[in-house]
C-alpha cells in the first residue's frame, strides 16, 4: 500500500473556487477510489494566490514537509492543477511523488477502463497530459499493471521520452481509436433501425446511476459507493409496464473540473447521450453539494451539444439517506417542479412514478404526421415500417399515403434520407 496525503489548495483570489470542505471530501473520495492507496491524512491549505514555482509559500512547504516525513507519506495528492515546475520543485523538497487532480482522475480511469475503446481513450488522454511533463513514468504504454504508473508500483520501468515519441504514440493511438469508433458507429447505426427509443442515465459520479440501472433492468452492473465505478457505457433493452420497449444506457459519471483531455477523449463514450430520446439526470439528493453537482452536469451536457429539445427528467435519488422530515420537504419541493421525481434506487421506493413519467415523456415526444410517398420511394417506406411508426397506409394512384407517429429524432432522420 502507498501512503498518501490529500491536500486541497483553497486559493482565495480564485472567484470560481469551490467550497473547501466538500471539495476536500470529494478529493479524498477520489483517492479512495484508486486501489493500492492508504490515506494517511488530509487537509485544506488556504492560499491568497498560487506561487508560480512552488504553489505554496516557503513556511507552509516546510511545515507540510515535516508532517509528511513524520507520517511516512510517499505520495501527495493535490486537488487542483499543478504545473510541471511546481511538481518538480515540490517533489524535490518533500522527497515524495506528487499527483494533481488531473493525474489522479486519469489513474482511476485507467484502472477502471475495460473495453478496448475505453482503454485507448484513457491512454490518449494520458499522453496529452504527459506531453507537458516529459520526464515521468509511462508504464501505461507497456500495460505492466492497471493504472498509468504515475503512482508507482512493483516491476515498473522508467521511460525517458521526448515529444516526438509522445506524438508518435498519440498518432498510433488515434489510428487504433478511429477503427474502434467506426465499429461503434456501425453498432449505433444498427440500433437506429430498431424502433426503440433510447433513455440515457447521466449524473455526477456516485449519484447512483448504476444502482438505478440495475433496478430497472435486473442487470448486475458494478454499483459501488465510490467515484467512477462505471466508465464504459452499458446498454440494455427494457420493457416498461405500458409495454413500450426502450434501450437504457448507463454512462460515465461527470465530475467538476474534469480534465479537458478526458472531456475530449470520452466524447465518443458520451455520444450515447447525444443519441438519447430522453435523459434521466440522476442526482444524489442527500449530498451537501447536490446543487453544485447538478450545475456541473448541466454545463457538461451543454458542452457536449445535447439538444435543448431533448426532454430531461430530474431524478432525486438516495432519499433513503435523508431524514423523514427532510424527505417530506424534498417531496413537496419536487412536486412543485415539472419533470422532477424523488426515489431511492437502493430500496426501490418511487420506481413506479418514474416508469410512468418515462412512458409519458416518450409518448409526448411523438407527433402524428401524414406523408405521401411515390412508388419510387420504396427505401423510405421500408425504413418507416422498420421503425414501427406507420399507423395506417392507403394506396393511391401514384404511391402511398401514410399516417405516422414518430419522434423528432426519427422525423429528422427521415428528412435526411
Amino acid at each position: 500500500m502507498t501512503r498518501a496525503w490529500v491536500l486541497h489548495p483553497d486559493i482565495t483570489s480564485d472567484r470560481a473556487r469551490r467550497a473547501a470542505g466538500p471539495a476536500l471530501q470529494e478529493a479524498i473520495a477520489l483517492a479512495e477510489a484508486l486501489p493500492g492507496l492508504e490515506i494517511a491524512g488530509s487537509g485544506v491549505v488556504p492560499l491568497a494566490k498560487a506561487r508560480p514555482g512552488y504553489l505554496f509559500g516557503s513556511g507552509k512547504i516546510d511545515e507540510l514537509g515535516a508532517l509528511f516525513r513524520d507520517a511516512e507519506v510517499e505520495l501527495v495528492l493535490i486537488d487542483g492543477p499543478v504545473t510541471p515546475v511546481q511538481q518538480r520543485n515540490l517533489e524535490r523538497d518533500w522527497k515524495v511523488k506528487i499527483l494533481d487532480r488531473t493525474g489522479l482522475i486519469l489513474e482511476i480511469f485507467a484502472d477502471r477502463a475495460r473495453t478496448r475503446e475505453g482503454v485507448l481513450q484513457v491512454e490518449l488522454a494520458a499522453l496529452s497530459y504527459q506531453r507537458t511533463r516529459l520526464v515521468r513514468a509511462w508504464t501505461h504504454l507497456e500495460r505492466q499493471r492497471g493504472g498509468l504508473g504515475f503512482v508507482g508500483g512493483p516491476g515498473e520501468t522508467q521511460i525517458e521520452a521526448d515529444r516526438r515519441a509522445i506524438d508518435e504514440a498519440i498518432t498510433r493511438l488515434r489510428r487504433q481509436l478511429s477503427k474502434v469508433v467506426k465499429t461503434r458507429d456501425l453498432h449505433r447505426a444498427a440500433r437506429r433501425k430498431v424502433p426503440f427509443p433510447v433513455v440515457a442515465l447521466v449524473g455526477y459520479t456516485n449519484a447512483g446511476k448504476s444502482t438505478l440501472f440495475n433496478r430497472l433492468t435486473g442487470a448486475q452492473v458494478l454499483a459501488k459507493d465510490m467515484l467512477f465505478a462505471t466508465l464504459d457505457p452499458t446498454m440494455r433493452a427494457v420493457t416498461l409496464p405500458s409495454g413500450l420497449k426502450v434501450i437504457l444506457s448507463d454512462t460515465v459519471g461527470f465530475i467538476s473540473e474534469l480534465p479537458t483531455q478526458l472531456v475530449a477523449a470520452f466524447r465518443a463514450t458520451l455520444e450515447e447521450v447525444l443519441e438519447a430520446d430522453l435523459i434521466l439526470h440522476v442526482r444524489d439528493i442527500a449530498h451537501s453539494g447536490t446543487e453544485e453537482q447538478a450545475e456541473d452536469v448541466r454545463a457538461i451536457l451543454s458542452e457536449l451539444g445535447v439538444a435543448s429539445q431533448t426532454p430531461v427528467i430530474e431524478v432525486w435519488n438516495k432519499t433513503d439517506l435523508v431524514s423523514p422530515e427532510n424527505r417530506a420537504a424534498l417531496e413537496a419541493l419536487a412536486a412543485r417542479h415539472e419533470g422532477v421525481l424523488t426515489l431511492s434506487a437502493w430500496t426501490g421506493e418511487g420506481m413506479e412514478p418514474l416508469l410512468a413519467a418515462v412512458t409519458a415523456a416518450l409518448d409526448d415526444a411523438r407527433s402524428r404526421t401524414e406523408l405521401f410517398l411515390g412508388f419510387d420511394e420504396g427505401r423510405k417506406r421500408a425504413w418507416l415500417f422498420e421503425q414501427g411508426v406507420v399507423e395506417d397506409e392507403r394506396p393511391q394512384e401514384n404511391g402511398y399515403r401514410l399516417n405516422v407517429n414518430w419522434t423528432a429524432r426519427q422525423q429528422s432522420r427521415f428528412r435526411e434520407m
